[in-house]
């Protein structure tokens, strides 16, 4: 008998300890906490979890951009240009598209419309406006005539172009009150001095102070000062760029001549040739 009863008690014991190690499961883990060990993706905040799927939501939108910084934008404003056309010919275009023919004669490039025509005195290897193909409703003509009144040396003004008459001819071939030189500045500042058909003159002492940018020197030999002179000039002038032309008649060019231009700031221009001013 008390052995039934001491198996009896040890069955109630096995049981007891077996139904104490059940109530230590997980089932006592509380409910919230079975939820986040079975999604745990659930614990990124919903935000974070659209900044995460959707990443470019975060890129923040380009200023808006005013009218005065797109023009800003755009292709910067063209510069002005020279063409030698040969001789003494010249043809300048401004920052503003505007044309200007100088003392138009040899050469190509008199099929752009003219705003301007300038004429330093009256010898026919100066004087071919016809050659000019179009000239604009507001185009304006200045020759020695209009430059060069009772002595007095005229200045005129462009919104694009400021033209100064100065002092030329000054030899048997050319009459210094009958000739002038010019000299340009453009909207930008840059200035260009031609000196037509001349031997150095008294104005030339002047210039140095204008720090001009161009100065072309006529050095024919012929019917003008020569080549030497022409150098002696451009070192009295002492402009930054220094450029032989009008070098031989009925040429257009002679780069020969050219050469012997010996002068400081040389730049030697063929016929045909366009600069950037």
């Amino acid at each position: 008998m008390k052995t039934k009863i001491s198996l009896f008690f040890m069955v109630f014991c096995f049981a007891v300890m077996i139904t104490g190690c059940a109530s230590d499961t997980p089932s006592n883990t509380p409910e919230s906490d079975k939820n986040q060990e079975l999604q745990p993706a659930n614990n990124t905040p919903e935000n974070d979890a659209n900044q995460e799927l959707q990443p470019e939501n975060n890129t923040p939108e380009p200023p808006a951009v005013t009218n005065d910084e797109q023009e800003n934008n755009e292709k910067p404003e063209s510069s002005a240009t020279l063409l030698y056309q040969g001789h003494g010919s010249l043809r300048i275009t401004t920052s503003e598209g505007k044309v200007i023919y100088i003392d138009p004669y040899m050469g190509e490039g008199y099929d752009v419309p003219a705003d301007l025509i300038l004429v330093t005195h009256p010898h026919p290897d100066h004087t071919a406006i016809h050659l000019i193909e179009t000239q604009n409703t507001d185009c304006e003509i200045i020759t020695y005539k209009e430059a060069l009144i009772d002595g007095e040396h005229k200045t005129f003004e462009f919104d694009y172009v400021t033209v100064e008459a100065v002092e030329a001819g000054n030899n048997p071939n050319h009459d210094i009150n009958v000739c002038v030189g010019y000299i340009l500045t453009l909207s930008d500042g840059k200035s260009i001095y031609i000196t037509g058909d001349t031997s150095k003159t008294e104005q030339m002492s002047a210039f140095p102070e204008r720090n001009l940018d161009y100065a072309f020197f006529c050095g024919d030999g012929i019917y003008n000062m020569d080549i030497d002179e022409a150098a002696e000039c451009a070192l009295f002038v002492g402009a930054k760029n220094n450029i032989p032309y009008h070098l031989s008649p009925g040429e257009n060019f002679n780069r020969e001549r050219a050469e012997l231009f010996e002068a400081p700031n040389r730049m030697i221009i063929a016929d045909g040739e366009e600069i950037i001013l």
